[in-house]
């Protein structure tokens, strides 16, 4: 079966991290005694789900962005800052995400339940009560909150149909699939006008939306390759649902029940359990027949007219009904987890000569959680760069004295240990 391919851009941005709080108690006549600053809460997490009741990525045409909370920042009398909320974005089964720019695959979601952390809450920084020691009976700084994780993917779904519309040309499914949905498919009053599937997303709510495809017509001997039978049969075999719909006004005068007939046919012949599918079977053009036709035509079923709206909404309610427990019926694989490697530690880049960079998860955060404008930080800093051997790691890359390193946004000159 072909493959239609959709796709959309999404931002994601984790909650920031709520900052630590610098804070002393005051008991009685102790006008300052020790530290009892809070810690800051983390910044909410942003997950991709994989859920089979989504069909489509239609939710982010419009709204491409999604922000977790940020944590609450810290106060004194140790009361730590709550964690902000983490968001779960659903997405359909078969979503792959990748970077928007640089095009590299981060994770794809293909069974019900697979979760990937798509951007990460900043952590909340430790209040001056964490960093009391022998050395420090009053620290007089903090962590700052650390800033979420922010990117733009490119969300590309391989999309399947929900419910098949089938029938023979001309019997009116371009223009059905163009009132239920967004889909703006060429329709014109002469056979084979549509020569490769529609897809149309029909969105009731924001809990129920389905696909559906406009097969080209068929027309009698199909199964058995004649016009472009198997070529337009194959779009058939991975929908859930089957909508039959035959034509009240045909130009040959083949009566409805015969056109029944013929396309079951056609479809068992060439795939047999296609038969064995939940389906639909309406009367269109209802608008150019008298109810007195109807029953000349010994037509008893559904009725539907896509130009006045008779019987469309009732016919949509059927196609969601159906597709839901057809959905239900589908086994899924137990959800993962898909995990990015992150990288920890640290790593020196030489940026061009007299110029180093460091890099990774740990490195990143002694800076980046805290204040570099005071004096009492920036030595804590510096005894974390030792703790995680940033001066070897540096002397080893060749560094000297004066060479400009680079940790994110914060720059120092590199003075060897003597």
């Amino acid at each position: 079966m072909s493959q239609f391919v959709d796709e959309c851009q999404l931002n994601v941005k984790g909650g920031d991290g709520g900052a630590g709080c610098i804070s002393f108690r005051r008991e009685g006549p102790v006008v300052m005694g020790g530290p009892n600053g809070g810690d800051g809460g983390n910044g909410g997490d942003i997950w991709l789900v994989a859920d089979h009741n989504v069909a489509s990525l239609l939710a982010f045409k419009d709204h491409p962005h999604r922000k977790a909370e940020r944590g609450v920042h810290g106060k004194g009398k140790d009361q730590h800052g709550r964690r902000g909320d983490s968001i779960t974005v659903k997405v359909p089964i078969g979503t792959k995400a990748s970077d928007l720019y640089t095009g590299e695959v981060y994770a794809e979601l293909n069974n019900q339940g697979d979760r990937w952390l798509a951007a990460g809450g900043g952590r909340g920084g430790r209040g001056n009560a964490k960093f009391l020691s022998n050395k420090r009976r009053a620290p007089s700084f903090a962590e700052q909150g650390e800033h979420g994780e922010e990117r733009w993917l490119k969300l590309e779904l391989r999309l399947m149909a929900d419910v098949a519309l089938v029938g023979f040309p001309n019997v009116g499914k371009s223009t059905l699939i163009s009132v239920i949905s967004a889909a703006k498919p060429k329709i014109a009053n002469y056979p084979f006008t549509t020569l490769e599937p529609n897809l149309g997303v029909v969105s009731l709510d924001d809990e129920t939306e389905f696909v559906v495809a406009d097969i080209p017509g068929l027309i009698e001997g199909a199964s058995e390759g004649r016009g472009l039978g198997h070529q337009f049969l194959r779009h058939v075999e991975r929908a859930r649902v089957l909508c039959l719909m035959v034509d009240l006004a045909p130009m040959d005068n083949v009566w409805p029940n015969e056109q029944e007939r013929i396309l079951l046919e056609e479809l068992g012949g060439y795939q047999p359990d296609l038969l064995e599918r939940p389906r639909i079977v309406v009367g269109t053009k209802a608008d150019m027949v008298q109810e007195g036709d109807l029953e000349i035509m010994e037509w008893d079923g559904d009725v539907v007219s896509a130009i006045t709206g008779d019987g469309v909404s009732a016919l949509v309610g059927k196609m969601a009904s159906l597709v839901h427990d057809a959905r239900q019926e589908v086994r899924h694989d137990d959800g993962l987890i898909v995990i990015r490697p992150e990288p920890s530690g640290a790593l020196v880049e030489r940026v061009q000569e007299g110029e180093f960079r460091l890099v990774g998860r740990d490195v990143e955060r002694v800076v980046a959680l805290n204040d570099v404008t005071t004096p009492e930080a920036l030595a804590y800093i510096d005894y974390r760069l030792e703790r995680l051997g940033v001066p070897k790691m540096l002397s080893k890359a060749g560094a000297v004295e004066g060479d400009v390193i680079w940790i994110g946004n914060f720059s120092f000159d590199y003075e060897p240990d003597r």
